[in-house]
């Protein structure tokens, strides 16, 4: 299918042309969803920490004789019930990583691009380059494309004045095409894209 393709400044500069089998598909939540909870899992750090008894500096010994006191047989003071003991079953440090099948994890992305495109968040600019690196020229530039809130995805190499003028400006993250993600896309309001960005994507799911 053809897609007009846009200056930085909102003029035209043609069209190119997208496959269906990455823009043309119908998007389906399940799948996006399984997608964002294993980024999210993956990125978790997992470093929480509680101490169990074990972990208690705290001595060992018998709190007070078995028979006599009127009172409940204890033993150590480092147990959970005690102020001070250890915490019952309280977290540690793990990974909270998961599986997910690499061909699930490809699909997603095709099913993330689909959504922007089938709710017309997309926008395909031929090239992102910079004269300077001011962000307030920038923020202008973004303001004629109707850019508040975006993900911005460059070829391999991004241009390094772009990179710089773009850093600051809240709401708008940009990467390079290898660093294209779904949890990224998802919670941005639009998507631009590079012509070098599109034809990178082409050739990864060919």
């Amino acid at each position: 299918m053809e897609f007009n393709v846009k200056t930085l400044e909102g003029k035209d500069a043609g069209t190119v042309a997208l496959s269906d089998e990455i823009f043309g598909l119908d998007p389906r939540e399940d799948i996006l969803a399984r997608m964002v909870r294993w980024q999210l899992a993956k990125k978790q750090q997992g470093t929480h920490k509680t101490k169990g008894r074990a972990e208690i500096a705290r001595t060992g010994s018998k709190m007070y004789k078995q028979k006599g006191t009127g009172r409940a047989r204890h033993h150590s003071a480092r147990a959970p019930q005690f102020r001070g003991g250890g915490k019952a079953h309280g977290p540690v440090v793990r990974s909270h990583e998961h599986d997910l099948p690499k061909k699930v994890r490809a699909l997603a992305l095709r099913h993330a691009l689909s959504a922007k495109f089938k709710a017309e968040d997309l926008i395909i600019v031929d090239n992102l380059v910079a004269a300077e690196a001011k962000t307030k020229a920038l923020v202008g530039t973004f303001a004629t494309l109707g850019l508040t809130n975006a993900l911005v995805i460059g070829g391999a190499e991004l241009d390094g004045n772009f990179k710089l003028a773009a850093q600051n400006i809240p709401n708008v993250d940009v990467l390079p095409v290898q660093g294209i993600n779904v949890y990224d896309i998802l919670r941005r309001g639009k998507l631009v894209l590079s012509k070098a960005a599109v034809e990178a994507l082409e050739e990864r799911f060919k």
